[in-house]
């Protein structure tokens, strides 16, 4: 398949293009310094997140946003350019979420973010990455899925092959810890590329620690 991804120079996008790569995909790195693209088999476009057109995104059959921020109106301001675009063309994007929105009660009534453990540090953009997911949710004619993962989201985790899905839902292993490393999120992310299951819907993941 022919794969965008923006952000594809930070942790978990570095991860999400080794892993599409290593399937066979042909792989476009959408970031906003070329310079940072040190893998040379993955095609390079130079573009700010906010200046990306429908016209960027067309040739591609799934972008992954991958894009971070530690502030929250980023996330928002993101998903007013890439959901009218996307509402023009047939590509599908995959959204790099965040565990603050799952909720942690059965009623649905409490999310991770609402939590007193909850660290005020993330607040501003766990706040952003759930409003995307709001904006993503009301939006009409685009194909999106948006990757929650647990709430210990490790850099320097494992790669196991191995991990549980869910829905809406904060997740917990065999050892009572909501924790999914990197190199197996980018994992889930390559299979739902692969094999759809969660069509216009947030889903999560939770995996082992080694």
């Amino acid at each position: 398949m022919n794969i965008g991804i923006i952000g594809a120079t930070g942790k978990a996008g570095k991860l999400i293009t080794q892993e599409a790569l290593n399937r066979g995909h042909k792989v476009t790195a959408i970031v906003r310094n070329s310079s940072k693209v040190d893998t040379p088999e993955v095609s390079v476009v130079e573009k700010d997140i906010f200046d990306i057109t429908a016209e960027d995104l067309a040739p591609y059959e799934v972008v992954v946003n991958a894009f971070g921020s530690f502030e929250g109106e980023p996330y928002v301001q993101a998903g007013h350019v890439l959901i009218p675009a996307l509402q023009k063309i047939d590509t599908k994007m995959i959204v790099v979420g965040g565990a603050a929105s799952l909720f942690v009660d059965e009623d649905k009534t409490t999310r991770l973010i609402d939590t007193p453990e909850f660290p005020d540090a993330y607040k501003p953009m766990a706040g952003g990455m759930a409003k995307l997911l709001t904006q993503l949710e009301q939006a009409e004619g685009i194909t999106w899925t948006f990757l929650s993962p647990a709430a210990m989201f490790d850099p320097d985790g494992p790669k196991t092959g191995s991990y549980e899905t869910g829905k809406d839902h904060l997740m917990m292993n065999k050892k009572g810890d909501s924790y999914i490393s990197y190199p197996d999120y980018a994992i889930a992310v390559l299979d739902e590329i692969e094999n759809p299951q969660h069509v216009n819907e947030r889903f999560t993941i939770v995996g082992e620690a080694e």
